[in-house]
């Protein structure tokens, strides 16, 4: 089934590899159970007790970030299934004030990891600290300045500190978290991209990538959650969602309160063709939300209606979906941008694949209107110009994130 929202916290370009330490646990609790807000009062008051340690600041840029990525709807967004989405996907909307103290946090934690390393080359906490500080601004230059030099030379940056990490520390395997990602980002590049990464030295193996992020997930100790969630979205891009269902359970437990966990746990069900076990989950989460559970109480319903609706429209139960995108759309103003936008997207699909061509067009200009220089606006644009299409008829299609740049071509 092609649709692909991905895990809570799930950023595969260059993900930081944080090493939280024993005193910052409620601090990541908090930070992966989607409590951001709680999760950066945590990580201030570390910077406070010890302005000095490199690691806290870049626990509060992580927090930061992972903030702003929640609010725009880009930790649920297809960011990284389908064919390379995250290499178009548009930009994160960060707050002034977020920008502000997003570089002080990095800044402070690159200028203490550096002192350090001034003093001691190879001293394995400030090459951590550093490797960390690189692969944050690296997302950072990535998903909010859309700055892909900057971003390519931060994650070499990354990398090179963490390769040197792992020498000095081959029993660390919490370490070869970076140098993993790296590998199977720079692997999974389309071949333009590829070749002006071996220019800069940025050379990659997929495979290599997944073996080692293996090896942390099942071996590591502060980094598990990191590559489980990584494996999690890699392994649904490499179509293998049964692999990805067995790590989502380890962090459903570990993890209640994140909703987005079991978002994509219905997304998986499809992958695999079992719509009834996607739509029992499905009433789980309503179920959740109704007891005011932890994580769901203030869950918006639309975010659900939406998940269902989707679900059923790559089902081809196209009244039902139609039922559920309406009551989405209904409230679209109030909802994340990523959620609008693919609701009345959605909708105008609907509406073309019964043939309902009026409304199909009404609803894919609403989808521009809400964000006109968007990926998504782009498409609408080519649904305006001729009628949505499924690329392959056969129902459910195959699993992972559409890819609509071949059901634009095949219309």
């Amino acid at each position: 089934m092609p649709v692909a929202p991905i895990t809570a916290f799930c950023l595969l370009l260059l993900a930081a590899n944080l090493l939280p330490a024993q005193d910052v646990s409620e601090g990541y609790d908090h930070f992966y159970n989607l409590e951001y807000d709680d999760a950066i009062r945590c990580f201030t008051a570390d910077t406070a007790q010890h302005p000095d340690n490199p690691d806290a600041w870049n626990h509060l840029a992580h927090a930061i970030l992972y903030r702003a990525m929640f609010r725009s709807g880009a930790l649920e967004s297809e960011l990284v299934s389908g064919s390379n989405p995250f290499l178009h996907r548009d930009k994160v909307k960060i707050t002034a004030a977020d920008n502000r103290e997003f570089d002080h946090a990095i800044g402070q934690a690159m200028d203490l990891a550096q002192s350090r390393l001034m003093d001691q080359p190879d001293d394995p906490k400030a090459l951590g600290a550093l490797g960390v500080s690189y692969g944050l601004r690296a997302n950072y230059n990535f998903l909010v300045r859309k700055a892909w030099t900057d971003s390519l030379h931060d994650a070499t940056n990354a990398r090179k500190a963490h390769r040197r990490l792992c020498e000095l520390e081959p029993d660390n395997i919490d370490a070869r978290m970076i140098p993993a990602v790296y590998d199977y980002v720079a692997g999974s590049l389309p071949l333009g991209y590829r070749i002006l990464g071996f220019m800069a030295g940025y050379h990659g193996d997929r495979s290599r990538g997944i073996r080692a992020l293996e090896a942390v997930a099942h071996d590591g100790q502060a980094s598990r959650a990191d590559a489980e969630v990584l494996l999690i979205a890699i392994y649904r891009r490499e179509r293998r969602a049964n692999a990805s269902l067995l790590l989502l359970d380890d962090l459903i437990q570990r993890f209640p309160r994140n909703y987005l966990l079991r978002f994509e746990r219905v997304q998986m069900y499809g992958d695999i063709d079992d719509e009834p076990a996607a739509l029992e989950e499905i009433a789980v989460i309503r179920n959740l939300r109704a007891d005011s559970a932890p994580g769901f109480k203030d869950l918006a319903p639309e975010k659900i209606d939406y998940l269902e609706g989707n679900l059923l429209f790559w089902y081809n139960h196209l009244d039902r979906a139609l039922a559920e995108m309406k009551k989405v759309t209904a409230r679209a103003n109030e909802l994340d941008l990523n959620t609008s936008i693919m609701s009345w997207m959605r909708l105008g699909q609907i509406y073309d694949l019964k043939l309902q061509r009026t409304p199909a067009v009404a609803a894919y200009r609403k989808a521009v209107a809400g964000a006109p220089l968007s990926e998504v606006a782009k498409e609408c644009r080519a649904f305006i110009a001729k009628p949505y299409k499924r690329p392959d008829q056969s129902l459910p299609p195959d699993s992972g994130s559409p890819d609509h740049s071949q059901e634009q071509s095949n219309n």
